[in-house]
C-alpha cells in the first residue's frame, strides 16, 4: 500500500536453507537527514545505508534531505546479508517518486549494491527464485546471477540501479550464460590408475549400492586418486537431484555450475576442518560440508589425523541423512544425503606391511594411531579395502584397467536390477531379513563363517548389505556364496 512519503517493497531473508519474505517498509519524515534500519537487522544489514547512499548519488538520483526510517517486518526475525540494498534503494525512489509505483508491485527485490550503482550477486539466489516461484511473484536480482533452469524463467536482471530510470516499470529479463564442464572432477577417470584392480572392484561396489569405502595403504599407493575419481562412476543427478543441490551451494555462496550440469558435488575438506565447518554452523547458520556433498561424495583424505570430535559428529548425518542444528532462535535443518570414501595410513609412517620399506613406528604408536580407526564411525563404513603400493613395471608401462565409463555402466545396471528386483518383492531388501536374501547354499556357508569370525548382529547386517549389492552387480536375484564370500573379504578387521 502507497502513500505520500512511503513505500513498501518485498525483500526476503535467508533461514538455513529455506528463503522468508520480507516486507521492507520505509517513510520519510520531518527531522534530521540520516536513515535508520529498524527490525533486528545485523551489521551487514546496517551497512546498507552507506551503500544505499552512494549507490544512488553515482546513478543521478536525489536523495532527501529528511530523516528516513526504514522498517524490516517481521520485526521479530533477525535479517542477515547484504540481499536488502536493493529492495531499500527501490523503496526510497518509489518514496520520493523517482520511480513509479508500478515498478514494485508483484516484484520480490534481490540484491546488494555497489558504491557506483551496480547490482551485485548475493548467495541465495536459489532459494530467492524458489520463494518467488511459490509466492507467484517476479523475482528482480543481478544481471550476473548465476541462476539457472526454472529459476531464472521468470527472473528480471538489473546490472545497474540506473536501469530503471529508463524503463517506466519494464525490466529486462535475466539472461543466463551458456555454463560448459569444467569442474576437474569430471576430468578424473578410473583407467589413469593402474594396478588397482582390487581397490577398483571395492569402489564399484560401493558406488553401486551407496556403501562408505575405506581405503588403508602406504603413501603413494593411489588411495586419493582412487577417492577423486568416485564421482566419475555415479549416474548424473536427477533434475529433483539438481534443484536440491544447486539449493544448497546457493545458500552457502558455492558455485553451481557443474551441478546445473548433472555432475555430482565432491568435497575434500582438509584434516584441520572444526566439527561447525564439517556438519554447519556458524552466525549466520550455513551448511557444512556434508550438506554441500548432499547427492555427492565426502572424501576424508587420511582420516585418522582429522580430530575425534569432529570424526564423531558425522555419526548422525550417516544414519539420519539430515544434520539438525539447534540455536536459541530455533532449529536449522540441512540436508545431508551423501557417501563417504575415506583414505588411511596403516601406521603413522605408512610403511606397516610395505615389502618395500621398513616401519618406524613403535607398537605403541600403531596400536594408537589404528585405534582411531575404530568406534562407531566405523560401523557406518561398510566396504574396507587395502590398497598396496602399484608394481613398478606396471605403472612404467602403462598398463590401463577399467575405465570409468565401462564401471559406470555396471554401476547404473546394478541400481537399475535393484529397482527392479525392489519393485516385484515390493520392500526394499533392508528391510527383509538376511535368510531371505540368500540361496541354501550361501546361507549354510555365512553360518559357518559368522560363527568362525564372531560376527555379531551389525557385522551380519553389514556383511549382507554389501553382498546384496554384489549380487546385483551380478544380477543374481538370491545371494549366492560367491557374494558372500566377496563381502566378508571386504569387511573392516576390527568390526563385530
Amino acid at each position: 500500500m502507497m502513500c505520500a512519503g512511503s513505500a513498501t517493497v518485498l525483500g526476503a531473508s535467508l533461514r538455513g536453507i529455506d528463503a522468508t519474505i520480507v516486507t521492507v517498509e520505509l517513510s520519510i519524515s520531518g527531522g534530521l537527514p540520516g536513515l535508520d534500519i529498524v527490525g533486528m537487522p545485523d551489521i551487514a544489514v546496517l551497512e546498507a545505508r552507506s551503500r544505499v547512499r552512494c549507490a544512488l548519488r553515482a546513478s543521478g538520483y536525489t536523495i532527501p534531505r529528511e530523516h528516513v526510517t526504514i522498517n524490516l517486518a517481521p520485526g521479530e526475525q533477525r535479517k542477515s546479508g547484504t540481499a536488502f540494498d536493493l529492495p531499500i534503494a527501490v523503496a526510497l525512489l518509489v518514496a520520493t517518486a523517482q520511480l513509479p509505483a508500478s515498478v514494485a508491485e508483484g516484484r520480490l527485490f534481490v540484491g546488494e549494491l555497489g558504491l557506483d550503482g551496480s547490482v551485485c550477486p548475493v548467495r541465495g539466489e536459489v532459494a530467492y527464485a524458489t520463494l518467488a516461484r511459490e509466492e507467484s511473484l517476479e523475482l528482480v536480482v543481478s544481471s550476473e546471477s548465476p541462476l539457472t533452469g526454472a529459476g531464472a524463467d521468470a527472473a528480471r536482471g538489473l546490472r545497474a540501479l540506473s536501469q530503471l530510470k529508463s524503463r517506466s516499470g519494464e525490466l529486462p529479463r535475466l539472461r543466463v550464460a551458456c555454463r560448459e564442464m569444467t569442474d576437474d572432477i569430471a576430468a578424473s577417470d578410473f583407467v589413469d590408475v593402474i594396478d588397482q584392480d582390487l581397490a577398483k572392484r571395492a569402489l564399484l561396489v560401493a558406488a553401486a549400492g551407496g556403501h562408505g569405502a575405506l581405503m588403508v595403504g602406504p603413501p603413494g599407493s593411489g588411495k586419493t586418486m582412487l577417492a577423486r575419481c568416485l564421482p566419475s562412476i555415479l549416474p548424473p543427478l536427477s533434475e529433483e537431484e539438481v534443484n536440491e543441490t544447486m539449493l544448497i551451494h546457493s545458500v552457502a555462496g558455492q558455485p553451481i555450475d557443474a551441478i546445473a550440469l548433472g555432475h555430482r558435488p565432491f568435497r575434500a575438506p582438509h584434516h584441520s576442518i572444526s566439527t561447525g565447518g564439517l556438519v554447519g554452523g556458524g552466525r549466520p547458520v550455513l551448511p557444512g560440508e556434508v550438506s554441500l556433498a548432499h547427492h555427492g561424495v565426502l572424501m576424508l583424505d587420511e582420516i585418522p589425523e582429522f580430530a575425534r570430535g569432529t570424526l564423531q559428529a558425522l555419526r548422525q548425518p550417516l544414519e539420519d541423512h539430515e544434520v539438525r542444528i539447534v540455536r536459541v532462535d530455533g532449529a536449522y535443518v540441512f540436508p545431508c544425503d551423501f557417501q563417504l570414501v575415506a583414505t588411511a595410513n596403516p601406521c603413522p609412517c605408512g610403511h606397516l606391511g610395505d615389502p618395500g620399506q621398513e616401519c618406524t613406528c613403535t607398537p605403541q604408536r600403531i596400536n594408537s594411531y589404528q585405534a582411531k580407526l575404530g568406534g562407531p564411525l566405523m560401523d557406518r563404513i561398510d566396504v574396507v579395502v587395502d590398497v598396496p603400493r602399484p608394481e613398478s613395471s606396471k605403472v612404467i608401462s602403462g598398463n590401463a584397467g577399467m575405465s570409468s565409463g565401462e564401471m559406470a555402466e555396471q554401476v547404473s545396471a546394478a541400481r537399475a536390477f535393484r529397482a527392479w528386483r525392489e519393485s516385484r518383492e515390493g520392500a526394499t531388501a533392508d528391510a527383509r531379513p538376511p535368510a531371505s536374501m540368500l540361496d541354501a547354499r550361501a546361507r549354510r556357508a555365512f553360518e559357518v563363517m559368522a560363527r568362525n569370525l564372531l560376527l555379531g548382529g551389525r557385522g551380519i547386517a553389514r556383511v549382507t548389505r554389501v553382498a546384496r549389492t554384489i549380487a546385483d552387480l551380478a544380477e543374481h536375484e538370491l545371494v549366492t556364496e560367491d557374494d558372500i564370500v566377496e563381502a566378508i573379504a571386504f569387511r573392516s578387521r576390527g568390526s563385530a
